[in-house]
């Protein structure tokens, strides 16, 4: 199996698993805060696994130039700006709409990737992106009585409108990321994934831990009051940013995060097998669909 997509699995499984972790955090931190967490505790093991993999492959580090830092302090910003905007779709009374057109971020990651990398995927890879994301917005609005017609009618409304937002920035940030290791000299893809990483986290540290002290110095004292809890959310987080970096400097990032879309399976599994919450007809219909348009990508790369 080629290793990104190993990689592409892992992140998600990373991802949703932070995610659960993080909701422990929600009665102590704000929202900044609880971002926050996921850098300034990930840094120390980004910094780890780019030194330790440096190391045992006896490399030395790179010269890093200006474009580098500056797309990684981008990419690192619209992560924050997408996390906000999802946020505050959830703050709105249709959330449900929200959320579903933040899944489209596979379909948006593709679009951009194509046209500023030059990314070209065939026809069958095409369809597979178009069906996860039907499967993947099916589980968003399943037992939610939205139609698709309702959908469409509610694309101007607030809370899609910051769906949108957040799944372009997702989409972008990862498209930056790959431009940031195609711009880092060296041969090695996954030890350039890793020093972006390391330096992306510190970026975010800065900018959201500045902003953080500045407008809610309290919350800055909690995030490392909670570091019990935000140590566990920032590796977890670190992991899962390794492992999608990786994944983008090995392949498409449209295909990386078309295949990334199981991370919604493995929410389904902890629902069912962790909770022991009944699986719904809507939820495995939406999971096969899912899986059918991962497929698809697979067998059109």
């Amino acid at each position: 199996m080629p290793g990104w997509i190993v990689f592409s699995v892992a992140a998600a499984l990373f991802q949703c698993w932070r995610t659960a972790m993080q909701q422990r955090l929600r009665d102590q931190l704000s929202v900044n805060a609880a971002g926050v967490v996921r850098y300034l505790y990930g840094v120390p093991l980004g910094v780890a696994l780019a030194a330790g993999y440096g190391v045992a492959m006896g490399y030395s580090l790179p010269a890093i130039g200006l474009l580098v830092l500056g797309l990684c302090a981008a990419a690192g910003f619209l992560q924050i700006l997408g996390t906000n905007l999802l946020i505050m779709a959830f703050g709105y009374r249709n959330f449900a709409v929200g959320t579903a057109y933040s899944k489209t971020e596979a379909m948006q990651t593709a679009v951009v990737a194509t046209i500023l990398l030059g990314e070209h995927l065939s026809p069958l890879a095409w369809a597979g992106i178009c069906v996860g994301v039907g499967g993947v917005l099916y589980l968003s609005l399943a037992g939610r009585g939205t139609t698709p017609m309702e959908l469409l009618r509610g694309v101007t409304q607030p809370a899609a409108l910051c769906g949108i937002g957040a799944g372009f920035c997702f989409g972008f940030t990862g498209v930056l990321i790959k431009a940031a290791n195609q711009a880092m000299p060296g041969d090695d893809l996954i030890f350039k994934a890793l020093l972006i990483l390391a330096m992306t986290n510190a970026m975010q540290t800065v900018m959201q831990g500045g902003y953080l002290a500045w407008r809610e110095p309290a919350q800055f004292v909690a995030v490392f009051r909670s570091w019990r809890i935000s140590a566990q959310v920032g590796t977890l987080s670190a992991l899962g940013s390794a492992c999608w970096f990786s994944a983008f400097a090995l392949a498409p990032v449209a295909m990386v995060r078309a295949v990334g879309q199981v991370e919604i399976l493995f929410t389904l599994a902890f629902s069912r097998f962790y909770l022991r919450e009944k699986a719904k007809r809507a939820d495995v219909v939406g999971a096969l669909v899912v899986v059918s348009g991962v497929v698809l990508v697979l067998l059109g790369r």
